[in-house]
């Protein structure tokens, strides 16, 4: 555990940061980067994909729009950050696309995708990064409490998965496609009428913002 300092130590930093790109390869991303916060593309126009055409996500959830944050309010946050860990993971394409006969293996890359953010951020947490946080891919709904009729935390409970559900990067209007794309890395477009066939891969995205 490591202890709070308020002081900048700038080696430190790029050290923990490389071990925390190695955790989230370790614990399943297919690849992993250290990013500049500045260099983290926010847009309004991510989260309007997310209304047109509608979301099934959309409203359904505390974590997805229009119930959780703005991308005005992320630029606001994110001005005060420098440094974060962006990954991906390669997913079986006829595991993204909308087919009913693999959801139960489509739930679970998401979940794996929500389990590395989750990990990376605590890790980095109880490094003394106290103020790390993070976003996953997809609704948080449909990833942990799709058998459920609703999201208790829109009722004002507490969430049934409080320490492990968040928004997605694109809820919050972070371009993902972009920053995949600007790293070097492929990233395709997978829409309801896409065919597995058709698409090389399936890529999910998160991103925990350091320090």
């Amino acid at each position: 555990m490591g202890r709070i300092c308020v002081d900048d130590d700038f080696e430190k930093l790029q050290g923990d940061l490389e071990r925390y790109k190695e955790r989230a390869l370790n614990l399943g991303a297919s690849r992993a980067r250290i990013v500049k916060v500045s260099e983290i593309p926010v847009d309004e126009v991510i989260t309007l994909k997310c209304q047109i055409p509608r979301c099934f996500g959309y409203g359904t959830c505390a974590h997805c729009p229009p119930h959780t944050l703005k991308p005005a309010e992320l630029r606001e946050h994110l001005k005060k950050y420098n440094w974060a860990v962006f990954f991906t993971r390669d997913v079986a394409p006829q595991v993204i696309v909308r087919d009913k006969a693999t959801i139960k293996e489509r739930v679970s890359a998401y979940q794996d995708v929500f389990n590395i953010v989750s990990e990376v951020e605590s890790m980095a947490f109880y490094d003394g990064y106290y103020l790390a946080f993070g976003f996953a891919a997809g609704s948080c709904k449909h990833t942990f409490c799709g058998q459920q009729e609703s999201c208790i935390a829109l009722e004002g409970k507490k969430c049934r998965f409080a320490l492990r559900a968040r928004p997605s990067m694109e809820a919050v209007g972070i371009d993902v496609y972009k920053m995949a794309a600007e790293a070097g890395w492929d990233i395709y477009p997978i829409g309801s009428n896409a065919k597995a066939a058709e698409v090389p891969k399936g890529v999910l995205a998160g991103i925990v913002i350091v320090k």
